[in-house]
């Protein structure tokens, strides 16, 4: 009936629809800037992060987009850039979405994630801790992500050892160190130079704040991005790391 009475209108209907369809696209864009975004330097061009949610981020550099776990109760993936480059992590639902996945792959997007995941998606590379690449300039190492305290029950971590991995980017001469579901495990003292560290602090699955308090010290990175932290106080970082001036905490919209 509705559609009926917009034919019956005419001409008027024809504006209106148009009228309509612009404002759609106009508020899709406006959701879409919603997100908030940092700009990094670094020494070959500039990066910049899109803060989606949870652990759910975007790197853009050089023309190039890498994708982080997307996961579509953060964002609407179909407003959002086709990924030359997607790591995911591990085989959670909130890290391995397939719905996310599809609405950004293009056909030369590149995948690449834990074996586990690898398993689940066509096309997908499987990556173990310590495996290297790089595409399109853009560098990534996996390294171990894992629970180490934290238990679904005794003996059964959260996150076992050696089946999800942590991604050290490099891109824009910058190392951007996306931790993934893990607490501060020692391999963090192998990671070398960081620029960016993003750790999660979200409880009971991953890290109190004084464990990335601790994991930060290990890594010694630039900026440090709490992330995936839920409901933990992440205002307590800046009290725990108030003796490292040299690392700067920055606060984002990523519950």
């Amino acid at each position: 009936m509705y559609e009926m009475k917009l034919l019956d209108h005419g001409f008027g209907g024809l504006l209106f629809l148009a009228a309509l369809s612009l404002l759609l696209s106009a508020s899709a864009v406006v959701a879409a800037e919603t997100y908030e975004k940092d700009r990094l330097t670094g020494p070959s061009g500039e990066v910049e992060i899109t803060f989606l949610g949870h652990a759910s981020l975007i790197l853009s550099a050089g023309g190039k987009v890498v994708q982080i776990d997307p996961f579509s109760k953060v964002a609407d993936y179909a407003t959002l850039p086709k990924a030359d480059l997607v790591l995911i992590t591990h085989e959670h639902p909130d890290h391995l979405d397939q719905a996310a996945l599809k609405a950004i792959r293009k056909e030369s997007t590149r995948v690449f994630a834990s074996a586990a995941v690898a398993e689940q998606v066509a096309g997908a590379t499987a990556m173990a801790n310590g495996d290297r690449l790089t595409v399109d300039g853009i560098g990534a190492e996996a390294v171990p992500a894992y629970n180490i305290k934290h238990e679904r029950s005794p003996g059964a971590p959260y996150h076992p050892k050696g089946r999800g991995n942590g991604y050290v980017v490099t891109i824009a001469g910058l190392k951007i160190y996306v931790a993934g579901d893990t607490e501060n495990v020692p391999e963090m003292k192998n990671l070398g130079k960081i620029d960016v560290a993003f750790l999660p602090m979200n409880l009971p699955y991953t890290m109190t704040p004084e464990m990335v308090a601790d994991a930060a010290r290990m890594i010694g990175p630039k900026i440090l991005y709490p992330y995936h932290f839920g409901e933990t106080d992440t205002s307590r970082l800046a009290v725990l790391l108030k003796d490292r001036p040299d690392i700067e905490i920055r606060i984002r919209r990523m519950p």
